[in-house]
């Protein structure tokens, strides 16, 4: 009863104390799923263009690479920085992160986007920088928090945080060196993955068993057990192996192992008994693509005449990366804005819209004769599913929170 109390008065002086900012810079969430949705459109739309040839792209760096970089670096770790902004006032209790400081961060993430557009007249050292020097920065704000906090079980998802901030150097380091990055693209992936294994690991089941227990429902979640352990040092050895030895046999063998015991767990969330809501099928969907990755990883490293060797990636990518960051964007926009945690039917098409990305983009790796073709499919749907998303849901991250009686 006490906790309970505690939560509840810690709640209310969060909300107070967001008020006094304009709602925009008054929790993480609001500018960085804004900022992250505007991107993931003007960049695919910018990649698209370049590919037809209608402009060239980031002069002096490489158009491929800027492609891989804004994907990775740009529009996820945006997502990535709203969620722990806005969990980390949950996990600790403390007052989040808002006014000057969350809009200093903020025009960080900006100026990075911006810079690596003026490459052909600026170079790419100063884009370099800049972006180079946003996640330590979040890295450093949140782990303020969650020390002063005491809450240390939450300092273990700032440690593949900060592999993303390591990947995120590399990835320059390698571009401006050998014009390609594929060693820290392949560490920036498995941070991401790894990320959405340990905290999709905490949400889907949580939510899926809220919703679950809400309705009567027999058929719960099971709880983290020794078998999530197992499964989560199976999924992280697997792809330690891919980043030191990305095309051995072994490597393909744990990588099928670890799908089979993503699959498991997957299915011990419940997700088939909770259709009925989009809101949290989606959740299960996106984490489908992480099994769906390793098994595809393992598939072409064993027998790569099958399959394209970007099918992992792009299943992970598009897929994994792409379906869960909409899902946490849709889902927490909702529930911190004061809106009803219900799919509303444009939310259903934007999920149907970048489930069919994925798909479209796995495929065109898969068929090189249609590969143009299913490439620009897929970059219409992926523009299609966060052109609704803003359509939708900027209006709420822009406005002040609805009242609840």
């Amino acid at each position: 009863m006490q906790r309970s109390l505690e939560a509840e008065a810690s709640g209310r002086r969060r909300r107070a104390a967001a008020s006094t900012f304009a709602p925009l810079f008054s929790y993480g969430f609001r500018p960085f799923f804004l900022g992250a949705g505007v991107w993931s459109i003007i960049a695919m739309v910018l990649w698209i263009g370049s590919l037809s040839g209608l402009w060239r792209l980031a002069e002096g760096y490489g158009a491929t690479a800027w492609h891989a970089h804004e994907m990775l670096f740009g529009y996820s770790v945006a997502v990535v920085a709203g969620f722990l902004l806005t969990a980390v006032p949950n996990w600790t209790g403390r007052l989040p992160v808002a006014g000057w400081r969350l809009l200093s961060l903020f025009l960080l993430w900006c100026a990075g986007r911006v810079a690596f557009l003026l490459t052909g007249w600026t170079g790419p050292l100063p884009a370099v920088v800049l972006d180079s020097a946003f996640l330590p920065c979040l890295l450093l704000l949140v782990a303020r928090e969650v020390v002063v906090g005491r809450n240390w079980r939450n300092l273990r998802p700032l440690v593949l945080v900060a592999l993303l901030a390591a990947a995120d150097i590399g990835f320059h380091m390698e571009v401006l060196r050998d014009g390609t990055a594929s060693a820290a693209s392949r560490l920036g992936v498995a941070a991401l993955v790894g990320l959405i294994m340990l905290i999709g690991g905490r949400i889907v089941p949580s939510f899926t068993h809220t919703w679950l227990l809400r309705r009567g429902s027999a058929h719960l979640p099971v709880s983290f057990n020794r078998f999530d352990v197992v499964t989560l040092l199976g999924s992280g050895a697997a792809l330690l192996l891919w980043l030191v030895r990305p095309d051995a046999p072994a490597t393909g063998i744990v990588f099928l192992l670890a799908a089979v015991l993503q699959s498991v767990r997957l299915w011990r969330w419940a997700g088939l008994h909770a259709w009925r809501e989009p809101l949290v099928l989606i959740l299960h969907l996106g984490y489908a693509f992480v099994p769906l990755g390793f098994l595809l990883g393992g598939l072409v490293i064993l027998e790569p005449r099958i399959l394209a060797g970007t099918a992992a990636m792009h299943a992970w990518t598009v897929g994994a990366i792409g379906i869960m960051t909409l899902a946490v964007m849709t889902r927490a926009t909702r529930g911190h804005t004061g809106h009803e945690l219900r799919a509303s039917p444009l939310t259903i098409v934007i999920y149907a819209a970048i489930i069919a990305a994925a798909v479209l983009r796995i495929a065109a790796g898969s068929f090189p004769q249609a590969y143009g073709g299913l490439l620009e499919l897929a970059g219409g749907a992926w523009i299609a599913a966060f052109g609704l998303f803003l359509l939708e849901y900027a209006p709420m991250l822009l406005r002040a929170r609805i009242a609840q009686n």
